[in-house]
């Protein structure tokens, strides 16, 4: 009796050796290609990682040509020629070109390349908020005060990057016009941000000291 349970046993065992052979010859491919698949995922992955390292270490060895450059309006006309690998990298070329034309006292061309930086749609909100920013901060950027007003104020809205620095500069637009008061309020507030830096807290302060306020201690 325990020699055909054996039996069976081994011929149990053979069905399903075969069966399985079967499945390997009909169904194998689909392994090779799984494996396949993983193991070109991963080359592509370290393949692209080397090209973004490279690509990186090309922009940053192109933008320090161009900034050793000697004159400003040669070191403006380098770093605009220098190609970015990603809209990121051309808001930080651009920004850099724009600081160049205004040492070159081309303070109209600087504008127009911020400016374009800062109505760039496809790059990240804090890249295009610097750049109209630094465009409006300007007393040379060619806007009235009013024009730069509408724009600081678009800029100081709660939950804004640069909130801090656009009310610093109406501050220092109401100074101009004489508004002490209003210029007062909106430095006090600024002393009272949770955000604010020492940098910018020390400016405040000497500025409120200069019209003739009192710091809050916060």
């Amino acid at each position: 009796m325990s020699n055909t349970d054996s039996f069976i046993d081994e011929v149990t065992e053979e069905v399903r050796r075969d069966r399985l052979f079967a499945l390997l010859k009909r169904y194998g491919w689909v392994g090779v290609v799984v494996v396949l698949a993983i193991v070109g995922g991963a080359a592509w992955r370290e393949y692209s990682a080397v090209q973004r390292q490279a690509q990186a270490q090309a922009f940053g060895d192109a933008l320090r040509s161009a900034i050793d450059t000697d004159a400003p309006a040669d070191r403006a006309e380098a770093l605009q020629a220098v190609t970015a690998p990603s809209p990121e990298g051309a808001a930080v070329t651009d920004m850099l070109a724009a600081s160049e034309l205004v040492n070159a006292e081309d303070p109209a061309a600087a504008a127009a390349l911020l400016e374009q930086a800062a109505s760039e749609e496809g790059l990240p909100e804090i890249y295009r908020e610097i750049a109209a920013f630094k465009a409006v901060s300007r007393t040379d950027s060619g806007l009235s005060d009013d024009e730069r007003r509408v724009r600081l104020e678009a800029l100081a809205v709660p939950g804004k990057p640069l909130r801090l620095l656009a009310e610093e500069q109406l501050a220092l637009l109401d100074i101009k016009a004489g508004e002490s008061d209003a210029a007062l309020e909106k430095l006090q507030r600024i002393l009272q941000d949770a955000e604010i830096t020492a940098g910018l807290r020390q400016r405040a302060t000497q500025l409120i000291v200069a019209l003739g306020g009192e710091p809050d201690a916060g």
